[in-house]
């Protein structure tokens, strides 16, 4: 790797042919805005989760709904499942890593509530069982992954593939979804 202007502009080109290629998403990213729209008017909630960098774009879609994104709307029913570091090490201590997510899941989802499931290779444990127990409960599963989907992709109802193997653009694209589902959330329920 070189510090110089041509690896910055490399990097710049690869995010916008991963850019063009996510434009084919569209059909189940507006899929997954009409499924949080539905929920969010019966009074379900969304509970996000995922590890490091999803963990942290799971925080983001939450704050985004509850606070405000562009307009100051009304506050939207979200929860980041990696916020609350008690409950993660507890459940991670006494169950195991695996459940931390399923085991709030277990405890805080609802039918006809949302669970946006976020890990790059799809095949993220923990992710991979709180999406099991949601199928369990009645709760629709919204994946954002990569690559080939991983597991989530076989057991999530809608899941959105970003078409790169590139844990960092993957997660560039990420951010952009979660941004173009806050913005149709609130335009159509504010």
């Amino acid at each position: 790797m070189s510090l110089s202007q041509s690896h910055v502009e490399s990097i710049f080109q690869v995010h916008s042919e991963v850019i063009a290629a996510s434009m084919r998403l569209s059909p189940q990213i507006v899929l997954a805005a009409s499924a949080m729209v539905d929920s969010l008017r019966q009074n379900g909630k969304i509970l996000a989760c995922g590890n490091g960098g999803s963990a942290a774009d799971a925080q983001h879609f939450a704050c985004e709904l509850v606070g405000r994104f562009i307009t100051n709307s009304q506050p939207f029913g979200a929860i980041a499942l990696s916020t609350d570091p008690s409950t993660m090490t507890a459940i991670g201590n006494d169950y195991g890593f695996e459940e931390t997510f399923a085991r709030q899941v277990q405890a805080l989802g609802q039918p006809g509530d949302i669970l946006l499931a976020i890990s790059t290779s799809g095949n993220s444990k923990n992710v991979v069982r709180a999406a099991q127990e949601a199928r369990s409960k009645a709760i629709s599963v919204i994946a954002l992954t990569g690559g080939n989907g991983g597991h989530l992709k076989e057991i999530s109802n809608i899941c959105i593939v970003v078409p790169s193997e590139s844990t960092p653009r993957i997660q560039e694209v990420h951010e952009l979804v979660i941004h173009i589902l806050c913005e149709m959330i609130e335009a159509e329920l504010a």
